[in-house]
This record gives C-alpha cells, structure tokens and sequence, in this order.
C-alpha cells in the first residue's frame, strides 16, 4: 500500500513540473477557456489579497520583526505576484493534466454535436416561453386572489 502512495505521489510531481501539453490539437477551446477561468479567478484572488496586504498592519509587523522594515510595499506587490505565477503554472497543468483534459475534450466533442437554434427558431421559442410564463403567473395570480376571497368569506383569514 505505501509503495503505490508513493508511486502516485511520485507521478504527481512529474506531472506537476512536466511542461507538455498533453494531446495538443484535441479540446482546445475547451482548454484554453478553462484556463481563463482560472486565470480571471486567480487574478481577482492575488488582487484582493494585494490591497490586504498593502493595508496590513500585522504584515507590516511581520516584516518588521524579520529586519525587513522598509519593504512592505515591495512584499505586498511581490507576494501577490508569486502566487499570481504560481497559480497559473498549476492552472496551465490542470488543464493539461491527462485525466482533466480527456475529460475537456470530451466536453468540447458533445458540443460539437450540438445543434443550435437559428435566429428565427430562437425568437420563436423565447415568444412561447415568455407567453407560458405570464399565462402561468396570471393563473397563480387568480387562484392567490381567489381563495383569499373565499377564505375571508369563510372566517378563516
């Protein structure tokens, strides 16, 4: 058992630092807006954490106590930065990684397959839905006003 945790560790770690991209032509929409994804989410992480930083005392007072007094701003921007890097590295193998990418060019093959409305057959469509959706609220509606009558008239309400 421990011999197979470290041979899944170990594959792991040379996924983790291998540079490839695995079946390169195959689900690259899918990949490259996966990998958006993560980046956009990244982003706005490394950026909130950039204006906490910026505006922490106890960092502030770390950086004190470890001789580095006047370099706050500079370790609020680099910190950030790091795990900026960091981050899309491990973004940019996730979705490389063989498992997640099979699975990434699945999704994109079924949507291949998909066959959307014309512009016509949409506008058609919303029409109906928006029709059943007022014809059902104004049903609702009446039954609402309906038995809070009759309950009034009963005594109950």
């Amino acid at each position: 058992m421990a011999k197979e945790k470290t041979a899944a560790e170990g594959a792991f770690r040379k996924e983790l630092f291998h540079a490839g991209v695995y079946k390169r032509s195959q689900g690259r929409i899918a990949r490259q807006v996966t990998f958006a994804t993560i980046a956009v989410s990244i982003g706005l992480g490394v950026w909130q954490l950039r204006g906490v930083l910026h505006a922490s005392d106890v960092f502030g007072n770390l950086l004190a106590q470890i001789g580095m007094r006047n370099s706050q701003q500079a370790a609020a921007l680099g910190v950030p930065l790091l795990l900026f890097v960091g981050g899309l590295w491990l973004g940019f193998r996730v979705v490389n990684w063989p498992k997640f990418a099979d699975f990434l060019i699945a999704v994109e093959a079924e949507m291949n397959k998909v066959s959307w409305p014309s512009r016509g057959e949409l506008g058609r469509s919303t029409i109906v839905v928006l029709f059943t959706i007022f014809f059902l609220a104004s049903v609702l509606a009446f039954y609402d006003l309906f038995w809070g009558w009759f309950f009034r008239l009963i005594g109950i309400q």
